[in-house]
């Protein structure tokens, strides 16, 4: 039964996704003393690739344009990394050599290659920030992995390493996340870790931070599971990280998990814990279980085992530009095997989105979802969630809704945080918290948004979607309820009708109109859409942009 969820979960997938859009990194055969004019060129170019990849890129050395390996002597190499040197100064950025290596060229000289880092704080002084999905079954080791790459310190084998990751009591005492925590892993300029190790704050990492990868660490146990896909579905996590136990295996939650990532587009890669534990045989097992099930038809996912820090540099750079490559890594957080290998896996991950597409979502009306409400002494009410689109800034007017009577309330933006760190401006794509100060916080509720008042946001009491059916017992038809996930918004409701059909089997499409029970919703045309009952479980879209929703 397991594996015919999991095989449908994927064959949706795979009709649906296209292919990443990605800059290679570029090739250049050598860089012995350019003239002035070649020099400035070359700088310019240099800082073209940086806009475009938000900050970073990757330079090949000794490669012809063809992709033809030609190699340098050691002397030209030397000279070529020192002008790359010289240019990356001008444009304000630290340069990493990733790893050289020989080649066979025709040539009575050793010749080698060359991969090179260029990495800079961007212009505005926001570090690069990449979010990643922590998925997987319980006990797999997910929340110790985190404490382990974040705290800078290896677990002792009983769960130290975890515990400054949970935030409420029956988690320490039970060691299973039931919450939603994040946790930060920043890399400077020169691409060395920087964390909690050497006693930073958060607010000391983020300044000193170049790029920084946001862990987004989910539950793994099955009741927790509405938990888990409401991580999944509102905080858009650029990466997911399937975690599993090399010595259980593939079982409980992991292909659920793995499905769900799957299904809502989100690229992911798998590591296996706990090699400590086990002997190379019972690893390896584990791997192949692995690579069966992503070699799937349907899944059609290849698999790229990460054996090494060479591994690890082909692997981040494969895995945005090829959405088809599955990265594994096997590592121990006890011992601290091949740890590294996962470091220099994040440290070169480049993002998905571009500057242009980043730009563009800038310049649209500001919309923020609001995922968590608190209330803090002596600062009032906060709210935190993503900011979709647009940019705030402290003393925003935004409007908060809808209510359960469909209307939007006016409010202030008093103070910002990111990263547990003030921040003036929040831009597209970033999270953080938001302080509203003596806002009614029972006014709030998960799944509002804030938006401009000039977008004049509409409200939907029913809307349809285009939906695949992955997994059911018996037939699902009119009158059926759901809890539907569309992005931040999670709320029961009934099926009023299923267009072109009287009911659907597992496996078929179709167009459904759902009506929400409780209150009305802001929702976006076209969004992802995930909705389940019990073990069924279906996924779909909203209506094409240019048709709006029924009210």
């Amino acid at each position: 039964e397991g594996g015919s969820k999991i095989k449908k979960t994927i064959f949706f997938f795979f009709l649906v996704m296209g292919p990443h859009s990605a800059l290679g990194p570029p090739t250049t055969l050598k860089l012995i003393n350019p003239t002035q004019y070649r020099f400035e060129h070359l700088a310019t170019q240099m800082k073209w690739r940086l806009q475009e990849g938000r900050g970073e890129a990757v330079y090949q050395i000794g490669v012809e344009d063809n992709g033809m390996l030609v190699g340098l002597s050691e002397e030209d190499m030397r000279t070529s990394l020192e002008t790359l040197h010289r240019m990356a100064e001008k444009v304000g950025a630290d340069i990493t050599v990733l790893r050289e290596c020989e080649v066979d060229y025709d040539s009575d000289d050793p010749r080698k290659i060359a991969e090179v880092l260029i990495r800079k704080v961007p212009d505005d002084q926001q570090f690069l920030d990449l979010r990643v999905a922590v998925l997987g079954n319980v006990d797999s080791g997910k929340s110790t992995l985190l404490g382990v790459l974040t705290q800078g310190e290896l677990d002792n084998g009983r769960g130290r390493a975890r515990l400054n990751l949970f935030r409420h009591l029956h988690e320490i005492q039970t060691g299973r996340t039931s919450s939603i925590s994040f946790e930060i892993l920043g890399f400077n300029s020169k691409g060395e870790v920087v964390n909690y190790s050497e006693s930073r704050t958060a607010e000391q990492i983020c300044e000193s931070a170049s790029k920084m990868i946001t862990f987004i660490d989910l539950a793994g146990h099955h009741k927790y599971l509405k938990t888990t896909i409401f991580g999944l579905t509102t905080y858009c996590p650029d990466f997911a990280m399937l975690v599993v136990s090399a010595n259980t295996g593939i079982v409980g939650t992991t292909r659920e998990h793995l499905g769900l990532a799957m299904a809502l587009k989100v690229p992911i890669f798998i590591v296996v814990t706990k090699v400590d534990l086990c002997t190379r045989a019972t690893v390896e097992r584990t791997v192949r279980q692995l690579e069966r099930v992503l070699k799937q038809p349907g899944c059609n996912k290849v698999p790229l085992v990460v054996g090494g820090p060479d591994d690890a540099v082909a692997a981040a750079q494969q895995f945005a530009q090829t959405p088809n490559i599955t990265p594994i890594f096997t590592l121990s957080n006890v011992s601290g095997e091949s740890l590294e290998h996962l470091k220099v896996f994040f440290n070169i991950l480049p993002p998905l989105s571009n500057s242009k597409e980043q730009e563009e979502l800038m310049q649209q009306l500001t919309e923020f979802q609001v995922d968590e409400i608190y209330t803090v002494p002596e600062v009032g009410t906060v709210v935190g969630g993503t900011l979709y689109s647009g940019i705030c800034r402290e003393g925003e007017q935004l409007v908060v809704g809808p209510t359960d009577s469909g209307q939007f309330h006016k409010l202030t933006v008093e103070s910002i945080q990111r990263n547990r760190s003030g921040c003036r401006v929040l831009r597209a794509g970033q999270a953080a918290t938001l302080a509203l100060g003596g806002f009614d916080r029972a006014l709030l509720r998960k799944g509002m948004v804030m938006v401009s008042p000039e977008m004049d946001p509409t409200i939907c009491w029913q809307f349809e979607a285009e939906i695949v059916l992955l997994f059911h017992a018996k037939t699902f038809h009119k009158g059926f309820q759901v809890t539907v996930h569309v992005g931040n918004v999670r709320q029961t409701a009934t099926v009023v009708a299923v267009h072109g059909k009287e009911e659907l089997r597992t496996g078929e499409k179709a167009v459904v109109r759902f009506k929400f029970i409780k209150h009305p919703e802001y929702l976006k045309v076209g969004a992802k859409l995930l909705f389940r009952e019990g073990v069924t479980k279906g996924i779909g879209l909203g209506p094409p942009t240019g048709k709006d929703p029924p009210l």
